[in-house]
């Protein structure tokens, strides 16, 4: 019995409880740093809501009007006006923060072990390659997972707090600057990002150049997205003179021929920028006008496509990462 006592405490090592412990210690700065980053973002969005419902005692009119209600005329509040502006980055900043994760994961965390060899070190004391990788993919997936959930809960608390108001204009739910904080596609950019700076440490094991073809492969897929996220999901299309609503994210619109030709307002513009836009579509044989746009209840539509590709992708980087490693270290 006492034999087998001795050995006991060798189990964990079977597991990541060892190496995860590892990295808490050797990185604890940065993670001290991040977190503060964290209570920071947190503190921010609250701290504007305050300044908000402080300021409100200068609004006149419920929806946020400091002038006489009724005179056709709108002035919100400083701080009314400062929130909008400052939450309309969130999304923006969120994938920034991945971004930094990602670069993060692929020097400092893995890269500059494998380049100045430390890691045979870890190796060498019965932690094979692939529970190696594991415990430094598993350590900030969790906690950006976290962190990320949180900021998310909150932005979307200050979002619909300002949204609340018929006149806020600036906080539209498609925004690209908006949207990526608006929901689980901040988590999975987050773990893209991981995984990401995973497979480009492992493949180049240079700590410089692994952080910038992180940054570059990360910035290359959310430019692509922000560009084209409209299309990951069927528009709603309206024919006639109506407008698809205030809430609504017009995609398209202009003029159907006779033959169900598409005349888009656009190609008028660009074809001719001084002529007469207006008839433009008419004189090409535009009879009905349209307009494609997607609607508020496709928010969650392209937030669950978008999330599903994101984490597709993190899932093949992951595996490419093991294989290579694998390949390159047994």
């Amino acid at each position: 019995m006492n034999a087998i006592g001795l050995h006991a405490p060798v189990a964990p090592a079977a597991g990541l409880r060892g190496p995860v412990r590892v990295l808490l210690r050797r990185h604890r700065r940065f993670l001290w740093a991040a977190g503060a980053l964290l209570v920071l973002g947190i503190a921010i969005v609250v701290g504007l809501r305050i300044w908000v419902a402080v300021a409100s005692s200068d609004e006149l009119c419920a929806d946020g009007d400091t002038t006489r209600c009724g005179d056709g005329s709108y002035l919100p509040t400083y701080a009314r006006t400062s929130t909008e502006a400052y939450l309309a980055s969130g999304g923006t900043a969120v994938l920034l923060l991945a971004g930094l994760i990602g670069v993060f994961v692929a020097g400092p965390l893995i890269a500059r072990e494998l380049e100045s060899g430390t890691n045979r070190l870890a190796w060498a004391q019965s932690v094979s390659p692939a529970r190696w990788l594991a415990a430094r993919l598993a350590l900030p997936a969790a906690l950006v997972t976290a962190g990320m959930t949180a900021l998310v809960l909150v932005y979307r608390w200050g979002v619909s707090g300002m949204r609340s108001n018929a006149y806020g204009m600036g906080l539209s739910w498609h925004e690209s600057g908006i949207h990526p904080a608006l929901g689980p596609t901040a988590v999975a950019y987050a773990l893209l990002a991981v995984a990401v700076g995973a497979l480009c440490a492992v493949v180049v094991r240079r700590t410089v150049l692994a952080m910038g073809l992180t940054a570059l492969v990360l910035g290359t897929v959310m430019l692509g997205f922000g560009k084209r996220r409209y299309e990951l999901w069927p528009t709603n299309r309206i024919l006639g003179g109506g407008g698809p609503g205030r809430d609504a994210w017009l995609i398209e619109s202009g003029m159907l021929t006779a033959s169900g030709k598409e005349i888009n307002w656009i190609d008028c513009f660009r074809t001719d920028p001084g002529g007469d836009l207006a008839g433009c579509p008419r004189n090409r044989g535009g009879i009905t006008p349209f307009g494609d746009y997607h609607p508020a209840s496709h928010f969650w539509p392209l937030q669950l496509v978008e999330t599903g590709i994101l984490l597709a992708l993190a899932a093949l980087a992951v595996a490419l990462a093991f294989r290579v490693l694998r390949r390159l270290h047994g």
